[in-house]
């Protein structure tokens, strides 16, 4: 065999593993900025929805929907009848929107309740328009900001704002509290947060592990941080800016947290869970043995019940005292 023919049998699995590793980065990256599982609900099912959580059950007292823009965004405002002592703004994970979202306002049925879909992503699928990347909460902390800021300037103070986040929607309030808090105007009620991925490198790495281990495993590090930097490159933002552990820094937050981990994730890492955590000067973290987003089913009760002793404590919410007897000042 002549030492051509050789070197091209050596290269060829050379070749071969950085053919998979480019193909599978690029895979990774495309999931990162577009979901390919997210679809949004036709909006006679949407509106369904929220006729049906307006009329209220499972002893939710229901309330009314309006909408308004806000700088580009549609925020719904959900209404209680009686007066509400706070309002909880509903950020939505991964792959979902203000419709996936929109029944855990039941979760808090003393409360107003804020919902958006950020940059709008829902509306420009629809309409087949240009749909904005997925920036691992980028940009979507920003447009919480904007948010939060625009409900103080309709008469509520942050201190009565709640927010509640769960996977990416978890990382997005984190994202945006701290940011909040380095305004320097005062922490907010408090913040419900479960299973936030610690930055798009370390998701994507997991997404390539998947739910267990294999022997190629080795090439997850390297192929995660190749697909959150082309993901960067295609969604305009830079990978660092959704490290939660490097946007929180050194900040103590004031706004007081409740945090549901779960042990067993393997898109959240427990160990960064748990340092987010330990920020918070007034914080109680609840762990419990599940994997991704099973917190509520595993606890069942008990993980509504942990969520209105939260909210009844910071908004100093009395027990068998009608919600009307708390307004907003």
């Amino acid at each position: 065999m002549r030492p051509a023919a050789w070197l091209a049998l050596g290269l060829a699995p050379l070749l071969g593993l950085g053919g998979f590793v480019g193909w599978k980065s690029r895979s990774v990256a495309r999931e990162l900025i577009d979901p390919p599982f997210y679809h949004p609900q036709p909006l006679a099912r949407v509106e369904a929805t929220y006729r049906e959580l307006a009329e209220g059950q499972d002893g939710d007292p229901g309330g009314s929907w309006s909408s308004e823009e806000v700088g580009g965004l549609q925020l719904w405002r959900f209404t209680r009848r009686t007066t509400s002592p706070g309002v909880v703004l509903l950020l939505h994970g991964f792959g979902d929107d203000r419709w996936g979202t929109s029944p855990a306002l039941k979760w808090f049925p003393n409360l107003d309740a804020a919902i958006f879909t950020y940059r709008r992503r829902d509306d420009a699928i629809r309409q087949g328009r240009e749909v904005p990347a997925v920036t691992f909460g980028v940009a979507e902390s920003r447009d919480v900001l904007q948010v939060v800021h625009h409900l103080e300037a309709r008469g509520v103070p942050r201190r009565r704002i709640v927010l509640l986040g769960r996977s990416l929607g978890a990382s997005v309030g984190l994202l945006a509290l701290a940011d909040l808090e380095r305004e320097e105007k005062g922490p907010l009620a408090g913040i419900i947060w479960e299973g936030a991925p610690a930055s798009s490198r370390s998701f994507a790495e997991r997404l390539v592990r998947g739910p267990r281990d294999r022997w190629w495993h080795v090439l997850a590090p390297s192929i995660g941080a190749l697909a959150a930097a082309q993901a960067g490159r295609w969604g305009g933002y830079a990978p660092a800016d959704t490290d939660l552990l490097l946007r929180v820094g050194e900040l103590r937050l004031a706004t007081p947290s409740l945090c549901f981990l779960a042990t067993q994730d393997r898109l959240a890492p427990a160990e960064v869970q748990r340092s987010i955590a330990g920020r918070f000067k007034n914080g109680r973290v609840i762990e419990v043995p599940t994997w991704h987003l099973h917190c509520a089913d595993a606890l069942g009760p008990g993980y509504t019940g942990a969520i209105q002793t939260a909210t009844d404590a910071w908004l100093q919410i009395h027990p068998g005292r009608p919600a009307g007897h708390h307004p907003v000042p």
